[in-house]
């Protein structure tokens, strides 16, 4: 760190994430068959802004576009996820030959470009066939991803090095069957904690199939993990705050980690298990070459029980911007969160798979999209980046999130954290000022602050 400038590792990754329904529209093209969300954002009432991912970015149409301004970005890596049912409309069978080729064309053209493709086989859009039948609630839908990642891995390995099985079992399990706000939109308990299950055996049985196909892959997870911060130091908000710690980030740690399901969370939950098998916490923990953690927050966690304590002064927290998602824009939760996983959990390696921040940006008459907010969100969170790595966490990238504006899930086009602007009624491209900032960046493997 000299000239008010930090410098990252000779190697680094710098890179950034787009999710297959968020960006690729064609959402009935070349025989791709439906995916739960498909079926969601269809559905009146589900999506705040009454939008769908039917057509999005349109980047099944346009990927040699976005190829070209990811190059003109510099950036070294693009993570991207598989739409499952566009390979398999029905979720298994029968493959469709358009949608293997379309992810041919566009890994060929990452790496004609000099650009590294980071895949996500899973990124929340089971196909509806699957759904249909029961989803992740049922164990065949494990059997099912198993072969999915299979296919993908052999058609696409000889290419591609670096995989990742899931992104955010807690959201698909959480959110999408508990609180209902993302599909399938249930909300019950124990569907999402069957949910959470399947999807961690569905990675522990994909990561062998992934080694033996591709020899020298490198295979890894991707969470979203968040530090859980106690209000105060009362007893209860402590309580309270590891509480939610063991629902967010140990439930899904432990048992990669080899340790099982956390004690107090099952005695928590106090829900019957019995859809855990003999074997599955083995299958669970096989080995990972890297995690993948998103984090765009920390969470202030304030118990709700009444207590001796509670005339005890809470911590007042000083008022930090927060973003239009109303997430508090704080980076040294990023670095304590980094500190706490590694020396916790001494994973290989680790990515920052995601991190970003939406803000109301707005094309200015010259053309200029001047998201100053941006970039020095990246700026500080990027600083605990270099923090985390000088204190001996070993991580080996970042991945902006994200590449484009894109349907935010159940908030629509509303919520816009792209580099590049994205005008949804003519699908112009424009690159934002912290795409400029982000390719100097890169350019000199450091940031400015």
């Amino acid at each position: 760190m000299e000239n008010n400038t930090i410098k990252f590792p000779k190697g680094f990754i710098w890179g950034s994430a787009t999710a297959s329904y968020q960006i690729e529209g064609a959402w009935r093209d070349d025989g791709k068959g439906e995916n739960i969300w498909d079926r969601f954002s269809h559905t009146p009432g589900k999506i705040e802004t009454g939008e769908t991912g039917d057509i999005a970015c349109d980047h099944y149409h346009h990927y040699s576009d976005d190829i070209a301004l990811m190059k003109e970005i510099g950036l070294n890596a693009y993570r991207f996820s598989i739409s499952w049912a566009r390979w398999l409309p029905e979720g298994r069978g029968k493959i469709n030959q358009a949608g293997t080729d379309f992810y041919d064309q566009l890994v060929d053209s990452l790496l004609e470009n000099g650009i590294e493709p980071y895949i996500t086989l899973y990124h929340w859009d089971l196909p509806q066939s699957l759904q249909d039948q029961g989803g992740w609630v049922i164990r065949s839908t494990v059997e099912a991803f198993s072969e999915f990642a299979n296919l993908a891995t052999q058609r696409l390995g000889d290419r591609v090095k670096y995989w990742m099985t899931l992104n955010e079992p807690y959201v698909s399990a959480y959110i999408g069957y508990y609180e209902g706000r993302h599909a399938p939109g249930h909300t019950d308990l124990d569907e999402m904690l069957a949910v959470s299950h399947h999807l961690l055996l569905g990675h522990g049985l994909a990561v062998p199939i992934i080694r033996e196909n591709v020899p020298d892959a490198e295979v890894g997870i991707v969470l979203n993990l968040s530090g859980q911060t106690p209000a105060s130091h009362s007893m209860a908000d402590r309580a309270a705050a590891y509480r939610a710690d063991g629902i967010v980030n140990r439930w899904y740690l432990d048992p990669l980690a080899g340790r099982g399901y956390p004690k107090d969370i099952v005695e928590y939950f106090d829900r019957p298990l019995d859809f855990i098998k003999p074997g599955d916490l083995q299958e669970i923990a096989q080995p990972i070459d890297f995690l993948g953690i998103n984090n765009y927050f920390r969470d202030v966690v304030r118990s709700t029980e009444v207590t001796e304590e509670e005339n005890e002064p809470r911590t007042v927290f000083p008022e930090n911007l927060r973003t239009e998602m109303d997430w508090e824009v704080y980076p040294p939760a990023l670095y304590n969160l980094l500190g706490r996983i590694h020396f916790d959990y001494q994973f290989p390696a680790i990515y920052i798979t995601e991190n970003g921040a939406a803000f109301p940006d707005i094309v200015e008459p010259s053309g200029i999209v001047e998201d100053t907010q941006r970039i020095a969100y990246f700026s500080g969170y990027l600083e605990s980046v270099a923090k985390a790595i000088n204190a001996g966490v070993p991580i080996k990238g970042y991945f902006v999130w994200s590449l484009m504006d894109n349907f935010e899930w159940a908030h629509g086009f509303s919520k816009r954290f792209g580099l590049i602007y994205i005008d949804f009624d003519n699908q112009s491209r424009i690159l934002k000022n912290s795409a400029r900032w982000y390719q100097q960046a890169i350019k000199n493997n450091a940031i400015e602050y």
